[in-house]
C-alpha cells in the first residue's frame, strides 16, 4: 500500500505508509516549531493535497532556519527531512530564495547579524567547521535533495 501527495490532479510523490506516516510526522513537529501551517492537509483516503500558497512559505522558513542553525544535532534530525520537502517544493514548481547565495543579506548566504542561530556550545571548542555555514549546508542539502529525488516515487 502506499499514500499520494498531490497538487491539484499531479501526483508529487507516491510514498509507502510506513515512510508517509514518519513523513507527516516530521511536517507537523516543523509546524509547531515554525509558528506555520504546512500546506499539507490532512491524510485522507491515502492522499494528501498539498496547498502550494501555504507550502512555499512553510518551505522558505523551513529550509532557511536549516541554513541558519550551526548544533550539530539539530542539522543531523532535520537535513533528511529538510531534504525531503525541498524535493516535493521543486516538484511543486518552488524553488525557495533561501536556496540562493546571498539570500540573508551576507555573501554566503549565512544569517545576518543579531539574528537568532541555535549553535552548538562546548567549552574552550572553537566552531565546528562547515556547521551553520550558509555555503556548506546549503550544499549538502542540495546534494541529498538530488539523491532523494531519484528515489522518491512519484
Amino acid at each position: 500500500m502506499s499514500q499520494y501527495y498531490e497538487v491539484g490532479e499531479e501526483t508529487l510523490w507516491n510514498p509507502s505508509i510506513g515512510a508517509s506516516r514518519l513523513f507527516l510526522a516530521h511536517v507537523r513537529l516543523h509546524e509547531d516549531e515554525l509558528g506555520m501551517a504546512s500546506g499539507l492537509g490532512p491524510m485522507d483516503m491515502d492522499e494528501c493535497e498539498i496547498e502550494t500558497g501555504a507550502f512555499r512559505e512553510y518551505t522558505e522558513a523551513l529550509v532557511a532556519r536549516h541554513l541558519r542553525t550551526g548544533h550539530r544535532v539539530i542539522l543531523a534530525l532535520s537535513e533528511g527531512f529538510v531534504a525531503t520537502v525541498l524535493v516535493l517544493a521543486r516538484r511543486a514548481g518552488i524553488e525557495p530564495d533561501a536556496l540562493r547565495a546571498g539570500a540573508d543579506g551576507d555573501e554566503d548566504g549565512s544569517a545576518g547579524a543579531g539574528e537568532f542561530r541555535d549553535v552548538q556550545v562546548r567549552a574552550g571548542a572553537p566552531a565546528p567547521p562547515g556547521q551553520g555555514d550558509g555555503g556548506a549546508a546549503r550544499e549538502r542539502l542540495e546534494a541529498l535533495a538530488h539523491r532523494l529525488d531519484r528515489a522518491m516515487p512519484r
